[in-house]
């Protein structure tokens, strides 16, 4: 159809307010995109990333190690500077001829990197801290992981004899942080376990303030520590009890003294994402409460959350015989099945890219665990240490050349996602955000799976 002239023009003419428009709008986003604003530099800030020594208990053969204690701290900072660690965290326990419990009984056994038998005196320390300078190396913190809550009172004060000496080895090497579990007396309910923690729990932290020293628990449920029924065994194992723990410290006069020591691997043990574990803290007021990480992560195994649910294997473990405990120590491990029915440990960048599982909280989404972790929790990002702890079952190689490409694999892993995680942040946070400047998109969310 031919259009009158008149019709022609009225036509061009809208199209040119229109074009007119269009400029217009160009030119006033242009100017407020191009408007005089505050700006911020990129920084990035960036964690450091350490090993805990257990990974590898026997780098120094135990008849050596026994003669010469100290030798085995400085092949662990050799190995530590070899593997591109940053930090150790050195292990401590008790001997495994003084200990209650025997290594066969235990799903991960520990290591006494640190053996406390003779006492750790200057000369150690010092043999010790010129290890650590030639290497650029430091001490995060010093882990010593045993049940200071148990029942028995001479096993219990055995235990908290050996916690304080490890609390004056920290103190000689100039590291300001233990870390270790709370624990739980088995012969009573977790309520009464709350009237213990007052009673046994803040004498420690009473002697860890007069020396200067931060207690970070760590907050495995520890399901395997008993053949009874009991999964929660350790009773600092979730945000509600940190925070009650807590109140109770700061009554007596030591908060300051009590932190977590937050490993990701355990939350998803309970279903629960790392994400909305920080977003609980700050929303109750506590995202001070984290003070330090261990790196690992957890695949759940989702045909053993079928047949068991999260509670995990319920009977015929093998921990008992005829209807009866077994005293060996053998079969006591299988209590452990409350957890390795449904779940594997992750050595971190060993578990494939899996977006539907971090969906789910069947594993752990390591670079949103890293932006939540600067989003919402009060750290010192520069001096907080990611520690990398290893246990993934199939990889528990008590071999320095096949093991060291794969805790060299996992620290660079874990370093490249905090590098990521930090430039996130830097950008999104800081650099946008001065300029007024949105983020795009909307993220992961806290309480939603």
């Amino acid at each position: 159809m031919r259009r009158s002239p008149a019709t022609s023009v009225a036509a061009g003419s809208r199209s040119r307010r229109t074009d007119d428009s269009a400029i217009g709008a160009a030119a006033r986003n242009a100017a407020e995109y191009n408007r005089g604003v505050p700006t911020r530099a990129f920084e990035p800030a960036y964690m450091k990333i350490g090993i805990l020594t257990a990974a590898f208990q026997e780098l120094t053969p135990r008849h050596q190690r026994d003669a010469d204690p100290d030798r085995a701290i400085e092949d662990w900072i050799q190995f530590a500077r070899e593997l591109g660690a940053d930090a150790i965290q050195l292990s401590a326990a008790i001997h495994p001829s003084e200990a209650d419990v025997p290594p066969e009984a235990m799903l991960d056994p520990v290591a006494n990197t640190l053996d406390l038998r003779r006492p750790f005196d200057p000369a150690r320390a010092a043999r010790v801290r010129a290890a650590l300078s030639s290497t650029k190396l430091e001490v995060s913190d010093i882990g010593y992981f045993d049940n200071m809550l148990h029942g028995d009172p001479a096993i219990r004060a055995k235990k908290h004899g050996f916690m304080q000496r490890v609390f004056d080895a920290a103190v000689l090497l100039g590291v300001g942080a233990v870390c270790g579990f709370v624990g739980r007396n088995a012969l009573h309910s977790l309520d009464q376990n709350l009237d213990d923690f007052e009673e046994h729990f803040i004498p420690l932290l009473a002697e860890a303030k007069a020396r200067g020293l931060t207690y970070r628990v760590e907050q495995c449920p520890m399901p395997g520590w008993t053949i009874g029924d009991s999964f929660f065994n350790n009773l600092a194992y979730t945000p509600g009890t940190w925070i009650a723990l807590h109140r109770i410290c700061e009554a007596h006069g030591v908060g300051d003294q009590f932190r977590i020591h937050y490993d990701p691997s355990h939350a998803v043990l309970m279903g629960q994402d790392s994400r909305s574990v920080f977003q609980y803290l700050k929303d109750a007021g506590y995202p001070f409460l984290i003070d330090g990480f261990h790196v690992k992560g957890q695949v759940i195994d989702a045909r053993g959350v079928a047949a068991w649910g999260y509670g995990g294997q319920t009977i015929q473990r093998g921990d008992w015989k005829n209807g009866r405990p077994s005293d060996d120590p053998a079969d006591q491990v299988h209590a452990w099945k409350k957890q390795t029915v449904l779940a594997e440990h992750e050595l971190p960048g060993t578990a494939r890219h899996d977006p539907l599982a971090y969906l789910q909280n069947r594993s752990v989404d390591w670079l949103d665990h890293q932006l939540a972790a600067r989003e919402l929790l009060d750290l010192d990002v520069a001096r907080t240490h990611l520690v990398v702890e290893h246990e993934y079952p199939k990889a528990r190689i008590q071999d320095a050349d096949r093991l060291k490409p794969i805790l060299q694999g996992s620290i660079a892993f874990v370093r490249g996602i905090d590098q990521a995680a930090a430039s996130m942040y830097a950008l999104q946070h800081q650099v946008l955000a001065a300029q007024g400047i949105p983020a795009q998109g909307t993220g992961r969310e806290p309480y939603r799976s």
